[in-house]
């Protein structure tokens, strides 16, 4: 799909600056101008696409969608797919976090959408379609959602509630319910176009820094780096690699924009792509930050349990994405 762009980057890089093809500055530089570019423009069309998705589904038309309707476990799908269409990391999925308690929705419920929101997310998508193709995106927008679904649902019956915050249960013990008033109904798609090309725009600018300093790190990498630099460390052989990668993941932080690039150049250098993917998931989905922000709404040992739960999702993940890919 992207043949044309290739071409393009190689006359820009080889003829044009005069760089020796196969030399490492070279490669570098031809592997950071093509995936900018590429990701940039898989990013644009599929943020505004998402951006019409969204626009019909509101943050607060699916928590009342979610709360006035008995799903009997479908819910937890429901919720998880809803996370991959709203384009937040999983810092900025906590304000929705508290939002989705105090309306009332299910804890696990709530919680598969706050684990699926900053795994799959339009960036992500767009990123992993440029440097995988279609049948890893397709894998890993599946897994993502399944990852989410058994985690919330196993967060769920765990009965939890009682380790929420005592600023949490007074929100739930008062808590009213309250009519929504959406004056996006009463607009015309046209109407909207503006509003989301807006909001595309915003995204797109509030990523471009994470994906031009994780494609430059890439880069790097994918040219400085010998292959198989990394195969004696992780390989697929080696049965304690998945859990390896991923509680190294589980510290970081950083969104899909900047881990992505480095995850394609570390599968290119020998990592199996299974271990690669567990080890973002770990970077995307679990982190720090979001671990202070969730202490406003859960107790140490809630939290302690969230992280055991999605982590041990994670590696499992990783095991069946080294299987069938």
């Amino acid at each position: 799909m992207f043949d044309w762009l290739q071409h393009i980057v190689d006359w820009l890089i080889y003829s044009v600056f005069g760089l020796t093809h196969g030399s490492k500055i070279g490669d570098a530089l031809n592997f950071f101008v093509f995936d900018t570019i590429k990701i940039f423009i898989l990013l644009g069309f599929i943020t505004i696409l998402m951006g019409m998705i969204n626009s019909y589904f509101p943050i607060d038309r699916v928590r009342n969608f979610l709360t006035k309707r008995k799903w009997y476990g479908l819910d937890y799908f429901l919720a998880s797919f809803f996370g991959t269409i709203t384009p937040f990391c999983s810092c900025s999925s906590v304000p929705l976090f508290i939002g989705f308690v105090k309306g009332g929705i299910p804890l696990g419920v709530t919680l598969a959408f706050l684990i699926s929101s900053p795994l799959v997310d339009a960036v992500s998508v767009a990123m992993f379609l440029g440097m995988f193709g279609w049948k890893t995106t397709i894998v890993y927008v599946v897994s993502g959602i399944v990852l989410s679904m058994i985690a919330g649902y196993t967060l769920g019956k765990l009965k939890l509630e009682h380790l929420l915050t005592d600023w949490v249960k007074k929100i739930l013990e008062n808590k009213q319910a309250a009519d929504e008033n959406y004056e996006e109904e009463k607009q015309t798609f046209v109407q909207r176009i503006p509003g989301i090309g807006k909001e595309a725009l915003g995204i797109v600018k509030g990523v471009s820094l994470y994906i031009l300093i994780g494609i430059a790190i890439g880069g790097l990498m994918h040219g400085f780096i010998p292959t198989g630099f990394f195969e004696q460390y992780i390989t697929k052989e080696n049965p304690f690699a998945v859990p390896i990668a991923t509680i190294v993941g589980v510290p970081m932080y950083s969104n899909a924009a900047g881990v992505l690039p480095i995850m394609q150049v570390l599968v290119q250098k020998g990592i199996p792509i299974g271990t690669a993917i567990a080890f973002m998931m770990a970077v995307v989905g679990l982190s720090i930050p979001e671990g202070l922000l969730l202490k406003k709404v859960m107790t140490t040992k809630m939290l302690l349990i969230f992280f055991g739960v999605v982590t041990a999702c994670i590696i499992i993940s990783g095991y069946v994405f080294n299987l069938i890919l």
